[in-house]
């Protein structure tokens, strides 16, 4: 696989600039991952980039979760998870309304909230129809990759 200096500083700025610890980014079956306390991992073609997230290496250190609720929520078949490490935001854009709120009925299909990462605002959208029950992110939060952002029931 052949490494972008480029590319890797401008991982490297955006941790700094989210506070983030750790990004991935994926392109086919390569990913390059960049990490505050573990480096750069590449991994192989083949495999899933799941297979190198930081919550399955029992390697890299990791932050205890103290917060009950979002251990709940995690196990929850309604539990929304991010795709991907970057930056939630709940609104379309700043000091409009939020595009889901507690309580609020969304659609299959509805957008709950945005990921941005890399400068690419991503769409995050219900994967199936109910009510929102939780909302586990602030607007402008840094979130990781598989971090439940709302739950819908």
């Amino acid at each position: 696989m052949k490494i972008d200096p480029s590319t890797i500083k401008e991982l490297a700025q955006l941790l700094e600039e989210t506070g983030l610890n750790e990004i991935e980014v994926q392109d086919g079956d390569k990913s390059i991952r960049v990490s505050k306390g573990g480096g750069m991992i590449m991994a192989a073609p083949g495999l899933p980039a799941m297979a190198h997230s930081m919550h399955s290496d029992p390697t890299m250190p990791q932050s205890a979760n103290l917060d009950a609720p979002h251990t709940i929520a995690h196990s929850h078949p309604g539990a929304v998870t991010s795709p991907m490490v970057g930056t939630a935001y709940t609104s379309p854009e700043p000091g409009a309304a939020a595009f889901v709120e507690k309580g609020d009925t969304v659609k299959a299909g509805d957008t709950l909230l945005i990921i941005e990462a890399m400068k690419v605002m991503n769409p995050i959208k219900a994967e199936k129809a109910g009510t929102v029950t939780h909302i586990m992110v602030n607007d402008t939060q840094p979130v990781e990759y598989g971090d439940v952002l709302m739950v819908i029931e």
